[in-house]
This record gives structure tokens, sequence and C-alpha cells, in this order.
């Protein structure tokens, strides 16, 4: 399926590792050039990476280290994009933290675990959004996307700053794609399963430090079981699965979707 997405520009925020690099990869694989926004200091060495084992048609990535977090770091990516591609189509917001904590029950965890999850994954992406949409609007056109989590639809105990801050960015989603509906801007939300990460892998961590060394498992064998029991499907979900779909989501072909909330799960949660 021809995308048309050639020649265009893409933003990720977390763009260097998991998720977000598949979809930045994606995007070039498709013709468009990308802007990787990441608080990681190889963000640079990422982009190069990605650039030279996409089949990129030409298209050209960049790194921009900045913390999301600081409007002023986002501000000087902005200007970077600006002065390199002369602007951008796509804003997709990847980045986010898990608190490194196993939090059932919630009592586990104190206020500060929270506060750090909460300015990384909902004030960051507001802030992406604060900086990075106004020139959609400007130019009406492009897309705006946003990485939650299945978690965000059940309040998944394992850790429960992460599940109520990507519950909040999927509010955040709809009212950003009621506000940037008129102005031809389209937002949605993709929420992934269970995706081999590093922050899946930390959940597992988390859980491990607090067992017998007896009783613990491998990280293999602890995910796996859990796939096993929670995935109809019966198998991981790969991040170029959610890439798919993103890339997807800001072509034409979906030109009547926004404000949506789709899960990329194996069927973990069926609605």
């Amino acid at each position: 399926m021809e995308l048309e997405l050639e020649g265009q520009v893409g933003i990720v925020a977390g763009g260097a590792r998991g998720i977000g690099r598949a979809i930045a990869a994606a995007f070039l694989a498709e013709g468009a050039h990308v802007a990787i926004i990441d608080r990681d200091e190889r963000v640079a060495e990422a982009a190069g990476e990605i650039e030279a084992s996409a089949s990129s048609r030409g298209a050209r990535a960049i790194g921009c280290p900045a913390d999301i977090t600081c409007v002023n770091d986002l501000e000087d990516a902005r200007d970077l994009v600006f002065r390199t591609f002369g602007g951008w189509h796509h804003v997709v917001v990847a980045a986010a933290i898990g608190s490194g904590k196993f939090g059932y029950p919630f009592l586990r965890l104190d206020l500060a675990d929270w506060r750090r999850v909460l300015e990384v994954n909902v004030e960051g992406a507001v802030a992406m959004s604060h900086v990075f949409v106004p020139h959609l609007l400007d130019t009406r056109a492009g897309t705006i996307l946003y990485i939650s989590s299945v978690a965000a639809q059940f309040g998944s105990q394992t850790d429960p700053p992460y599940s109520a801050s990507k519950a909040a960015l999927l509010n955040f989603a709809q009212c950003v794609a009621r506000d940037a509906a008129p102005h031809g801007v389209r937002a949605n939300s993709i929420c992934p399963g269970m995706v081999r990460t590093d922050l899946n892998r930390s959940v597992w961590e988390a859980w491990a430090a607090l067992q017998k060394p007896s009783e613990r498992i491998s990280y293999e064998e602890w995910a796996d079981e859990k796939v096993k029991r929670v995935v109809p499907l019966g198998r991981w979900q790969e991040p170029e699965d959610i890439a798919d779909l993103a890339v997807f989501l800001a072509s034409r072909r979906a030109k009547n979707i926004t404000g949506q909330t789709i899960n990329v799960d194996g069927g973990y949660v069926m609605r």
C-alpha cells in the first residue's frame, strides 16, 4: 500500500530506542525525513544508525538531544528541525518512563515515585504538543500520535503511576484531536500490549527484586508466562507492529481517523 509520505517530515520523541526507534525507521522506509528527540546522549548516533539501516529512499534522520520536560530543550530542537527541513508534518510522542518499582499494592509506592512519571509521561507530552503542534495548525495539515499503553485502559496494578499517566495521555489526545480538527490536523493514540522493550524488562526487574531467590524466575520465563496468560493470540507484539500502524495513521489513507485509541496488543484488551 502506497502511503505517500515521501518527502514529508516526522518528529519522534523517544525515538532513540524501542517503539519510538521502530517508528522513526518506519517513516524513513516510507521516504519521510525524521527528527528524533531524545534525552539519550546517543541520539545523534541512533539517528545515523537508523538512517544507515533503513531503506530510506534518500530520506534523512537527525538527532535532537532534548528532555521533553524542558521547554527550552524542545524549542532548541524545534529550531534545529526548522533549519534542517523547513518544517514538519507529523509529531509522535513515544517518550515515557515507569516508576521503576513493582506497584502492587499501590501503598508500596511513595508520592515521589509518582512525580517523575507524571512529569515525563503527561507534562512531557503536553510540552511537546505546545512546542510542535502550532506549526501543524498554521499549515493546516499533519498528524499527531501519542503512544499510550493497554495499561491505561484497565488500571494495571503492576505500576500505578505508569498506568495512570497513560490514561491521562489518552484523555489529552482526545482534547488535542477536538482542538486540531477544525485546522485539518488529526490526533490519535496507539496502545501497545506486551512488547519487548527496556521498560517492559524494568517491570520484571522490580518484581524480581521483591522475590526470594528461590522463587525468582528469568525475565524470559516471567514474560512468556504472562503473554500466554493475557494475550489471546499468545505471542509478543513487536515494536514494528506499532510502527506499521503509526505510519498508516500519518498517511492520507487514514484521513478520517482522529481522536481514536487503537490497541496493538494481540487481543489483550477487546472492545
